[in-house]
């Protein structure tokens, strides 16, 4: 079952300036109601006040946040290869009259008006489906969403690495936004270090998927910290976004795009399901 979402444009602009995250949050436990391979279409409001289409997001997971979450308990995760989001500025053609022929209940004066709340997320039919796709047929797609090589970005972060940074940045086409690029350049490096130290004393250098100990084996703290919410997604350089993993769990995580659900504290690697085995900090 497809489903409408509005993300308001104040969200929408932060979300893909911080890093486009390929995900949605919501309240309302109709957002997970979509079935793994359907499509979460978005449309929000440009800057001449026209309401266009944002994402089609084809959903690859759903998790749940941690307790208390400010944008609620629901999350949704778009596939990174088949997933769109579409450029939002203003030349993109209104979508206002499309969104209000479709079965959904959009009879405010004000569209917006008429997705407020736990009513941002709708169900919609098939046959509403077929219309937003003709709706999006040959739309531009928003060149700064695309996801940063996240293990070099986190590689660079964890050893301090200004200049990797830098030069991971001056590489990415579409360019950073100057918030983004400015907490990758300054606060990340001085941060991280710090964090995952914390980390190493708390669990004595032991992955906290599996349990291994390399210290047991090489003398050596050798597991690295994974930002559950990924830098390069938006998320924050903190000690409660972050996990202790040894290198392969750390690898499958991102080679999966496998994301923690804090419902059970496991990762959806596709072809299995992991328990974090220890947790002492979240």
């Amino acid at each position: 079952m497809p489903l409408l979402y509005y993300w308001h444009p104040d969200n929408y602009h932060r979300d893909l300036d911080m890093g486009a995250g390929f995900h949605l949050n919501q309240s309302n436990p109709l957002l997970h109601s979509i079935e793994v391979g359907d499509s979460l279409w978005a449309f929000t409001r440009n800057k001449s006040g026209q309401y266009v289409l944002a994402a089609e997001l084809l959903v690859k997971a759903k998790t749940e946040n941690p307790p208390n979450f400010r944008y609620g308990p629901y999350r949704i995760w778009g596939n990174l290869k088949e997933s769109r989001y579409f450029l939002a500025d203003d030349d993109a053609p209104s979508v206002e009259q499309v969104i209000r022929s479709l079965s959904v209940k959009a009879g405010a004066t004000r569209l917006g008006q008429s997705f407020q709340g736990h009513a941002a997320v709708r169900k919609i039919t098939e046959a509403d489906h077929q219309m937003l796709r003709v709706a999006a047929s040959g739309l531009s797609l928003e060149p700064r969403a695309r996801i940063l090589p996240e293990e070099r970005l986190e590689a660079a972060v964890l050893l301090g690495d200004e200049e990797a940074v830098r030069q991971l940045l001056i590489e990415e086409p579409s360019g950073v936004a100057e918030a983004r690029a400015a907490y990758l350049f300054s606060q990340a490096p001085t941060r991280n270090r710090q964090l995952v130290k914390e980390l190493q004393k708390i669990y004595e250098g032991k992955c906290q998927l599996c349990g291994w100990n390399p210290r047991n084996e090489y003398g050596h703290w050798l597991c690295h910290g994974h930002h559950i919410h990924w830098l390069s997604r938006g998320g924050e350089d903190d000690l409660k976004n972050l996990l202790l993993v040894c290198p392969n769990h750390h690898g499958a995580i991102h080679a999966c795009d496998a994301q923690l659900d804090f419902k059970d504290f496991t990762f959806n690697f596709g072809v299995r399901i992991e328990q974090v085995e220890l947790n002492l900090h979240i």
